[in-house]
């Protein structure tokens, strides 16, 4: 019993049947992702709603009397661009804070070049004291110490309760 050669047309069926199978598989591998995305989306409008209510308390418990606390600030002068998860704010300074579902090294520096154009772009605090400040719902060692380095305040989840892991010897970068 000999096995008959694959004729040209099998072989472009095969490649054809393979190719409708790449695609089918690129379509499910696209749409987890935006699954993904969507949930790490989720997660970061969670902790900037956790951390709403408590933002006033922590940064009242490291000495600066905020009053208010405004959620989603954004603004556009110029053709450049600025997006705040949350500012804390009293009469004289002004705490941006950066609320990530898994905070990285990258989330910290485009953070910093953030408040670098803050009161640029918010110029109604532009004579106010401007402190950074980051967390999220994962929060690797060695970012939160890359985020203290850069004199950023950082606030993390222990048990039922949000804290500012820093020192009492910190001293927050101003800008």
């Amino acid at each position: 019993m000999s096995l008959a050669q694959p004729t040209l047309e099998d072989i472009w069926k095969l490649f054809q049947e393979t190719d409708r199978k790449f695609q089918e598989t690129d379509k499910k591998i696209q749409q987890v992702s935006a699954s993904i995305d969507r949930l790490g989306s989720k997660l970061g409008d969670f902790i900037r709603y956790e951390l709403h209510p408590a933002a006033m308390r922590l940064f009242r418990e490291r000495g600066i009397d905020v009053h208010e606390v405004h959620r989603s600030v954004s603004a556009e002068r110029n053709g450049e661009g600025i997006e705040v998860d949350l500012l804390v704010v009293n009469d004289g300074d002004v705490v941006a804070i950066e609320c990530k579902s898994h905070l990285s090294i990258d989330d910290v520096n485009a953070h910093l070049q953030r408040l670098e154009k803050l009161k640029r772009l918010l110029p109604s605090y532009a004579d106010k004291r401007v402190m950074g400040a980051v967390t999220g719902m994962v929060l690797p060692d060695n970012v939160a110490q890359y985020a203290y380095r850069q004199g950023l305040f950082v606030i993390a989840q222990t048990g039922d309760q949000l804290i500012v892991r820093n020192d009492t010897a910190f001293q927050a970068k101003t800008w």
